[in-house]
């Protein structure tokens, strides 16, 4: 059975647009490559970040949300680690409510602006 997961990663601040896309596909690839299921994938852009990582203030932040065996998770993290391009990535279990929240948030469910023109 496969589980649902997602994963936050942020990328080196220095590359080029296309540099950070061919990161993130490859990311994708991998996971498409060991059976995953990719149900969404955001790149929020450069953020700045909390604290300073490898004395950089600023980083790529990419989410890519996905179904797939746990062993699948572990070869995509163990790929994180030796991508010397990735500051910092989490992966969490999500449980039926955060797959819910995930759908409601990607449908526009929490976007006021339009629920207020909605109602205007």
């Amino acid at each position: 059975m496969l589980n649902n997961y997602e994963t936050v990663f942020i990328l080196n601040p220095v590359l080029s647009d296309e540099q950070m896309k061919d990161a993130v596909g490859s990311y994708e690839q991998l996971l498409k490559d060991n059976g995953a299921e990719i149900v969404n994938l955001e790149m929020w852009g450069l953020k700045k970040l909390a604290y300073a990582i490898q004395h950089k203030s600023t980083g790529f932040y990419n989410l890519i949300e996905f179904k797939a065996d746990p062993k699948t998770v572990a070869a995509l993290e163990i790929e994180f680690k030796r991508d010397e391009k990735i500051m910092r990535f989490l992966t969490v279990s999500l449980d039926k409510h955060a797959v819910e929240y995930n759908a409601r948030r990607k449908s526009g469910a929490f976007n006021k602006k339009k629920k207020e023109e909605a109602a205007a």
